[in-house]
């Protein structure tokens, strides 16, 4: 039995967290669930949080469906709370971080602007190997379809609640065995799509876009306004996104930032 801490960027009210939770939950783990106590997403790795008097807020909750689950909605970051929970604030420090699973694919190299991924990340700093997953809404193997340019509001319109979760839960508990026997520290990015069942798992690189951009939709005198919208075509074979959007879940081993060794800087 394996001590996991479950966090995410959507809150912890998401029905992402009590899938994912839930899943670890029956493998027999002991399972505690630390998330945001409101949305965090796009959080990256920062560390930012919410005190009263020097004292970062924690509120104890309870997840439906998950009796005997400790459950805790935090006033701070995704990454902040890897790093209590890495320093203990919930018990013993956990063997593993599971983070997610996200409303949307977190794949390509946007996966730097996550909280999700920032999370695991984090957590992998502190020599605890991380699950990052994530549910794709928005590709054409989700139901919609993903063009250039489309308001991303316009191509996701599904209740949150009714989702297939469980569908990423379940090849998240499949990875969890080899996670536990991995280097400590290793970070895995699952993306999974939003169906009954997946094609199938596959390795994959990471794209380089995100499945989603930003983009200018007016400036004027003091202001800017940006929307976010669809990418538009992938195309690069092998990619976490073009698995994807042929009905594949992905995984992909990723690693915080290291140095790049083999650059000619301008030292003495």
């Amino acid at each position: 039995m394996t001590r996991i801490v479950v966090t995410n960027d959507d809150g912890v009210a998401a029905p992402g967290i009590r899938a994912l939770a839930r899943a670890a939950h029956e493998l027999g783990h002991d399972v505690v669930v630390a998330a945001p106590r409101v949305e965090a997403s796009g959080m990256s790795a920062a560390l930012s949080a919410v005190t009263e008097q020097g004292r970062i807020v924690v509120a104890a909750t309870e997840l439906d469906g998950l009796p005997g689950v400790p459950a805790y909605g935090i006033a701070a970051s995704p990454a902040y709370i890897a790093v209590l929970a890495a320093l203990g604030a919930f018990g013993p420090p956990p063997g593993l971080l599971l983070s997610g699973i996200n409303r949307g694919a977190n794949a390509g190299h946007a996966v730097l602007h996550s909280g999700t991924v920032g999370a695991a990340l984090t957590a992998a700093n502190h020599g605890i190997s991380a699950l990052a997953v994530s549910l794709d809404v928005l590709t054409p193997a989700a139901g919609s379809t993903a063009t250039g340019g489309a308001a991303v509001a316009d191509l996701d319109t599904a209740d949150d609640e009714f989702r297939h979760w469980a569908t990423a839960a379940a090849l998240a508990a499949r990875l969890l065995p080899w996670l536990e026997r991995a280097t400590a520290g290793t970070v895995l990015n699952l993306n999974v799509p939003d169906r009954p069942s997946a094609a199938g798992l596959r390795t994959a690189t990471m794209a380089p876009f995100g499945q989603v951009q930003m983009a200018l939709a007016e400036s004027g005198d003091g202001f800017v306004r940006t929307v976010v919208e669809a990418y538009g075509p992938r195309t690069v074979p092998g990619s976490d996104l073009a698995w994807l959007a042929e009905g594949y879940a992905t995984v992909t081993a990723i690693r915080p930032p290291a140095e790049h060794f083999g650059v000619d800087l301008p030292t003495e």
